[in-house]
C-alpha cells in the first residue's frame, strides 16, 4: 500500500506544478500514463507566464533551456492584418516552447523537491474512506494500491479522475485541431505567432526552437471529414494556398517533418471544479480555446491555485474547496466573454457552419 498525503493524476504542466508546490512538504504522488513526456500541441506561453515560473522557483532553470522568444501576433481577421506586439508588456516578451523539455523540467522538479512519480500509470478506480481516498493504480505489472489524504485531478480534458467521483463536464463547443510539425530553412519572422481565419476554421502558425514551425488547423470535429484536412499532405497545400500564411511558408522554405496529427480542442469546464477531499487542475477544471493562447498559462496558474488549496484543506479549512471553485468559475467567466468577442469580430462568412454557431453563442 502506496502512502501520500496528496495523489496527483496527470504530471503534465498542471499536475507538476501543483507537485512541486506540495512536495517540500507533503508527501506526493504524482501519477501519468506516459513515461516520459511526448511532443504536443501547445507550446504558448504569454509575459506573464515569467512571473509565475519566478515564484516557483523556476525561472532561471526555464531560462537555461533556451526556448524560443515570443514576441507578439499576426493576425488576418475578418479581411485585415493586425499585430500585436508585446513590446509594452511590463513583463516582456513570452516563448514559443520545445514542449516536450519544458514538461520535462516540471515533471523533474517535482521530484527534486520530493515527489514520487509513477510513470506510466493510471487511476483505475478510486473510493472515499473515513480519512480520505483508496485508489487503485493500473501500472504495466499489475494493479497498485494506494491511499492518499487528497486527490487532484490533473488528467487533462478527459477529467477521468473527476469523473469517477461523479463530477459532470460541460462541453461548450465541438472544435479539434490537425497539426504537424516542419523546419523552417530560414528565419524571416523570429517570434511571432501567426493567426488566419478562413470560412471554414482557423489557422495557427509559430516558430519554435531550432528553427522548426507548427503548423495547425482549427475546425468542428463534425465539420472536419468534408474539409478533408486530416494528413500533412493535405493540410500544407491548404495552408500555402493562404492569402497570408502561405507566403510566409514559401519565405521561410517550411517542410513537414511528419505525420500530421488530430486532438480535440474545445472549450470545456466542470460545473464544480473541486469538493471534500479533490480539486482538479488545468484542461480537468477549465479547457481553453487555442485562440486565446492561455492553455499552458491556465495550467500553471491552476496547478498552483489547487497546490494552495490543497494545502488549506490539509488544515482543516472546509471552505478551501468552495474557494476554489470560485476562482476557477471567474476565470471561466473572463475567458467566455474574451472568446466570444475574438470569434464575434470574424463576419465574412455568415453562412458558414463554423461562424454561424460562433456567432450564434457570442
Amino acid at each position: 500500500m502506496l502512502e501520500a498525503d496528496i495523489l496527483i493524476a496527470g504530471a503534465g504542466p498542471a499536475g507538476a506544478t501543483a507537485a512541486l508546490n506540495l512536495a517540500a512538504s507533503h508527501r506526493v504522488l504524482l501519477v501519468d500514463r506516459l513515461a516520459a513526456p511526448a511532443q504536443r500541441i501547445g507550446e504558448s506561453l504569454p509575459p506573464a507566464a515569467g512571473r509565475l515560473l519566478a515564484d516557483m522557483g523556476l525561472l532561471d532553470a526555464f531560462i537555461g533551456q533556451r526556448h524560443a522568444r515570443y514576441v507578439g501576433n499576426r493576425a488576418l481577421w475578418n479581411g485585415e492584418q493586425t499585430e500585436h506586439h508585446f513590446l509594452r508588456d511590463p513583463d516582456g516578451h513570452g516563448w514559443h516552447l520545445a514542449r516536450a523539455q519544458f514538461d520535462t523540467l516540471l515533471r523533474a522538479e517535482a521530484r527534486r523537491r520530493g515527489a514520487a512519480l509513477l510513470a506510466p500509470a493510471s487511476v483505475h478506480a478510486i473510493a472515499a474512506t473515513d480519512d480520505g481516498w483508496h485508489v487503485t493504480l493500473r501500472m504495466a505489472h499489475g494493479e497498485v494500491a494506494a491511499r492518499a489524504r487528497i486527490v487532484i485531478d490533473a488528467s487533462g480534458r478527459g477529467a477521468l479522475l473527476a469523473r469517477k467521483l461523479g463530477a459532470r463536464r460541460q462541453r461548450l463547443d465541438r472544435l479539434a485541431c490537425t497539426w504537424l510539425y516542419g523546419q523552417d530553412q530560414q528565419d524571416t519572422e523570429t517570434g511571432f505567432s501567426r493567426i488566419e481565419a478562413c470560412e471554414h476554421g482557423w489557422w495557427y502558425s509559430a516558430p519554435l526552437p531550432e528553427q522548426r514551425r507548427v503548423l495547425a488547423f482549427h475546425t468542428d470535429a463534425d465539420l472536419a471529414p468534408s474539409i478533408g484536412l486530416r494528413d500533412a499532405a493535405a493540410l500544407l497545400d491548404a495552408a500555402r494556398a493562404l492569402p497570408a500564411l502561405g507566403p510566409l511558408l514559401a519565405r521561410s522554405g517550411f517542410t513537414t517533418e511528419a505525420q500530421a496529427s488530430a486532438t480535440t480542442a474545445h472549450s470545456a469546464m466542470l460545473e464544480r471544479p473541486a469538493g471534500a477531499g479533490w480539486l482538479t487542475a488545468g484542461d480537468a477544471a477549465i479547457s481553453f480555446d487555442p485562440l486565446s493562447s492561455q492553455g499552458i498559462f491556465n495550467a500553471l496558474y491552476t496547478g498552483l491555485a489547487a497546490a494552495e488549496a490543497a494545502e488549506r484543506m490539509l488544515g482543516g479549512d472546509t471552505a478551501a474547496a468552495d474557494g476554489y471553485c470560485q476562482e476557477v468559475a471567474a476565470i471561466g467567466a473572463a475567458y467566455q466573454r474574451h472568446l466570444a468577442y475574438c470569434y464575434g469580430q470574424e463576419r465574412r462568412w455568415p453562412n458558414a457552419e463554423f461562424w454561424r454557431r460562433r456567432h450564434a453563442t457570442a
